[in-house]
């Protein structure tokens, strides 16, 4: 287990270092001057060189490389010079709203995946199997903010159950809170949890074929035993994959749906750095949520020992 831990670590560090200049390169390699684009074309040559000091643009790169990530080390993410408050600030001001929106997403899409994903397995080939995944299949097919946007027609301009947009803030309560993240929530998980329901099919379809399947059926076993606490453990691993794919995309990969909804999440900031040419805000983010991803893949692997017994003494 030593080992296995210590080889994710490794592999871990190495992949955010690759990251970080891969990350610090695209936005060198930006057509342009950062300042300039900041400032506007109709900027004086004084204030574009004022700022490009303080931005330490006139600095050998690999200086300034290493000053970032120097800085990213110690949660340092730098000061935004639009908003004139340090990145960091706003990642916190953003993060509770992304967060639990994709821990909501996710877990309405696990819920939803896994049960059916199991029931389309168990019925493979027939009437049952062909609609879940004929519905599934639509899920991939049709985008998330649609979906999110049917949905504020139905229950918020139709039935008036939910806002239609917008954050009131947690200071506002839980439930107020909690009602803008609903709808979001739901258009999110619907594709995803199309997406993780395929997955499981084909996992469960191939661990029920195996032998030792057989064998407890024969001895006489339940059903839901046999499905529950032999196949679907042995199924798990590809079905976590997906789900910790899923949970970096749900906090990184939301900007289209943050802005349709109008909700002051992280996709939604990275989406107005963007476009204001807040370069600082844009490359710390975005290594932020590459640290987030690597993460969260580390902890599935750990979890691939615990489901999988075999791995802790696999060489």
């Amino acid at each position: 287990m030593t080992a296995y831990l210590t080889k994710r670590l490794l592999i871990a560090l190495v992949t955010l270092a690759v990251a970080s200049v891969v990350v610090f390169s695209m936005i060198e390699i930006v057509p342009g001057d950062p300042a300039r684009l900041m400032l506007g074309m109709n900027a004086t040559a004084d204030a574009v060189q004022a700022l490009r000091d303080q931005m330490g643009l006139d600095q050998p790169l690999l200086v300034r490389y290493f000053e970032w990530v120097s800085h990213l080390l110690t949660f340092d993410l730098g000061k935004s010079y639009t908003y004139n408050v340090p990145v960091r600030d706003l990642v916190m001001e953003r993060l509770v709203v992304s967060l639990p929106l994709a821990i909501i997403a996710l877990a309405l899409s696990a819920l939803i995946a896994i049960p059916v994903g199991i029931f389309s397995a168990e019925r493979r080939g027939r009437m049952a199997d062909t609609i879940s995944m004929g519905a599934a299949q639509i899920g991939v097919a049709v985008p998330n903010f649609w979906f999110a946007l049917l949905l504020i027609y139905v229950f918020a301009v139709w039935l008036h159950l939910v806002p239609a947009g917008g954050f009131p803030g947690w200071s506002a309560g839980v439930w107020p809170a909690l009602k803008s993240l609903i709808l979001p929530a739901i258009g999110l998980a619907l594709p995803q949890a199309a997406i993780l329901s395929r997955v499981t099919r084909s996992a469960m379809l191939e661990v029920l074929g195996e032998d030792y399947i057989r064998t407890a059926r024969a001895k006489g076993m339940p059903r839901n035993a046999v499905l529950w606490h032999h196949a679907l453990r042995n199924a798990l691993i590809p079905v976590l994959t997906i789900l910790g794919l899923q949970f970096a995309f749900l906090l990184a990969g939301t900007i289209i749906i943050e802005n349709v909804l109008y909700l002051p999440g992280l996709g939604r900031l990275i989406f107005q750095a963007i476009t204001q040419r807040d370069l600082i805000v844009v490359e710390s983010v975005v290594m932020l949520l590459v640290a987030v991803v690597v993460l969260v893949n580390l902890l599935v692997d750990l979890s691939y020992a615990i489901v999988d017994p075999r791995l802790r003494t696999r060489r």
